[in-house]
């Protein structure tokens, strides 16, 4: 009898041990969304940029994220998480390096999608477009106020280790952990365009209204549509048609002429720092990361208006913003996750 009771209690060890097993394994997780913040509650109110895909891809399911500023979300299969990463490029890189050590999850095959609104060049596209991302740029700089400046420079920010602005220091200049460029995989930045280019996008009478102002400009005058475009991003909010020259010749600068501003944020820079830190040590694969902007606002304002009235305005275009974000994000989710035999071991457009 006693026998039987330790060989039960052994059965019973052993199977207890390997349900424990099987719930502390890794999840594979397929997709990553990354998004900022989140305007209220995560469902049924007005929505930031996390709002929509947690309705519509059913990120049901609510994980404690002590690494992060608001928990994680998931799926009821566990294929797709998403996070609120926090604003600025401080709260975006500790986030997603979190998330990228986080024992719970393997997100060595995941394909990561950081989707977002932003700040867009009114000489590029409109409120409500979306870009997919091949660089981004980051703000590490030198600055003088433009009222102490030489009378000749366009404005007051310089790279270090340079004299002026718009030119690179000598090659016995550059400080090597000041990384200022980013490029992404272009072949999958180019395929999830190719994928998305024909999207229906949101558009609303108060920004079609409202773009019709921006004189001059002809793609701020369109209705929202997908291009590829790059990413300049600050925790500096800035605005106007300075620093809008300013961005577009910095983007220029370190991508050697490659690279197209055409968003402006606070965080892509420090997304992209960490998932090559986590790719480094084999936790992510950064050839997999695609990264999609969609304007809320332009980065100037309309003509015969005042760059200080621009910059304090409402944003007139979050609706359609992270409306167009989602429908064109999700267009690339749903066909990963709908083909991931393929796309597991493959990335697509390589």
């Amino acid at each position: 009898m006693l026998r039987r009771v330790a060989v039960f209690a052994f059965l019973l060890m052993v199977g207890w041990c390997a349900y424990a097993n099987a719930q502390t394994k890794p999840w594979p997780i397929k997709v990553v969304i990354v998004t900022s913040f989140e305007i209220g509650k995560d469902t049924g109110d007005i929505p930031g940029e996390f709002q929509l895909w947690v309705e519509r891809e059913h990120l049901t399911e609510s994980l404690e994220f002590a690494g992060g500023v608001h928990p994680i979300l998931t799926n009821a299969d566990h294929s797709v998480i998403g996070i609120v990463s926090g604003t600025t490029l401080v709260n975006a890189t500790a986030s997603v390096m979190a998330l990228g050590l986080d024992p719970r999850f393997d997100l060595t095959h995941a394909y990561w999608l950081i989707n977002g609104i932003a700040g867009v060049d009114p000489e590029d596209a409109s409120i409500g477009s979306a870009a997919w991302v091949h660089y981004t740029v980051s703000d590490i700089s030198r600055f003088i106020d433009p009222r102490e400046m030489p009378s000749d420079w366009p404005y007051g920010y310089f790279t270090i280790g340079a004299v002026k602005p718009n030119e690179l220091p000598p090659a016995n200049g550059i400080i090597h952990d000041r990384q200022n460029v980013y490029e992404l995989n272009g072949a999958l930045t180019q395929w999830a365009y190719e994928q998305t280019k024909g999207v229906e996008l949101l558009d609303v009478d108060a920004v079609k209204t409202f773009r019709g102002e921006y004189k001059g400009y002809p793609n701020a005058q369109r209705p929202p549509f997908v291009l590829v475009g790059d990413t300049y991003a600050s925790d500096s909010y800035w605005h106007g048609a300075k620093m809008t020259q300013y961005a577009n010749e910095w983007v220029k600068l370190f991508t050697k002429g490659h690279g197209q501003f055409v968003m402006t944020d606070m965080e892509d820079s420090g997304y992209a720092e960490a998932l090559q830190r986590l790719d480094r040590m084999h936790r992510v694969d950064y050839q997999r990361v695609m990264l999609l902007r969609t304007g809320s606002n332009y980065s100037m304002p309309r003509p015969g208006h005042t760059a200080v009235e621009s910059v304090t305005a409402p944003y007139i275009g979050t609706r359609p913003a992270v409306e167009n974000a989602f429908r064109v994000g999700d267009v690339v989710v749903r066909e990963i996750l709908a083909h991931w035999t393929l796309y597991a071991n493959k990335i697509p457009g390589q």
